[in-house]
């Protein structure tokens, strides 16, 4: 993050061992981008956590490519948590994305009261405690966390994320780039100086929309909702309108000094390669 413009991507590990095949090509032909870094998702819950580490490492010891595992802790143990900590470590990974994790129906009912991790925090501070040479990652919200009563409330458990070893941190996905710039504002005014890494994610099919709503709480400009209207008919034409989209946010962060994007590419190579080819000269 200290270079250049940079992009990375973001690959999720099979649900299945059936589908495993199928995500090493995704992450083979992503990792032939020579990304700044790919990151490795951990699943809700954490039910896809034992194809995290090897994706990661494979990423980094075969392909060459930085990675960043992702690791949650909702309704983990300490002990649990520490020994994943150590067999990351063992393994090389030198970047983790610390996490609480979504909150699964059968979570949320649940008795939270004997939880060794209620917040992120916890995690990062755990972390950091057994390795302190660890590059640790947070998550951040543009447009608030849902569970945060206001944005002050959300910048103050930001902060206190920081303060406990948050090295970095990456947007959820947005939508209005001006979002993203007010934010910036307001968490340099209350003294959050790490690096901040905006989050995109290429919208390639009407039925995206729905979802990505329902996972972040976006905010849809009309311009966009304008677009999924006239493209959304199919995904061909609606990939081809997402990715220009996305390219487009990407150009205006870096022209208005943003350094660092990070892409919500999924485990879709074409994606990934698409956007790379749309800013190859600039990022170089």
């Amino acid at each position: 993050m200290k270079n250049g413009f940079s992009i990375s991507f973001e690959v999720f590990p099979p649900k299945t061992e059936y589908a495993f095949e199928s995500v090493k090509n995704a992450v083979h032909d992503i990792s032939k981008l020579k990304p700044a870094f790919i990151s490795v998702t951990y699943g809700a819950g954490g039910g896809t956590s034992r194809y995290t580490l090897d994706i990661a490492r494979k990423i980094m010891k075969e392909y060459g490519v930085p990675s960043l595992a992702h690791l949650t802790c909702v309704s983990s143990s300490r002990e649990s948590v520490r020994e994943k900590i150590r067999k990351f470590k063992e393994s090389g990974i030198e970047n983790i994305m610390a996490l609480r994790g979504d909150l699964t129906p059968e979570l949320e009912k649940g008795d939270r009261s004997k939880w060794d991790y209620r917040h992120a925090t916890d995690l990062i501070a755990d972390i950091r405690d057994i390795c302190s040479d660890m590059c640790i990652g947070g998550a951040c919200y543009p447009e608030v966390h849902p569970e945060s009563l206001n944005q002050e409330e959300d910048i103050a458990f930001l902060k206190a994320k920081v303060d406990a070893g948050c090295d970095f941190l990456t947007t959820q996905m947005f939508f209005d780039n001006n979002l993203f710039f007010n934010f910036m504002y307001k968490i340099r005014e209350a003294g959050i100086n790490v690096p901040i890494m905006p989050g995109i994610m290429p919208i390639t099919s009407a039925k995206q929309v729905e979802r990505a709503i329902k996972l972040s709480g976006s905010f849809m400009p009309q311009r966009f909702k304008t677009l999924v209207d006239k493209f959304g008919y199919s995904d061909e034409t609606m990939m081809q309108a997402g990715i220009i989209y996305a390219t487009d946010q990407i150009i205006d962060l870096y022209a208005n000094g943003i350094k660092n994007v990070h892409v919500y590419s999924m485990n879709k190579p074409e994606v990934a390669e698409k956007i790379m080819s749309n800013i190859s000269t600039i990022i170089k």
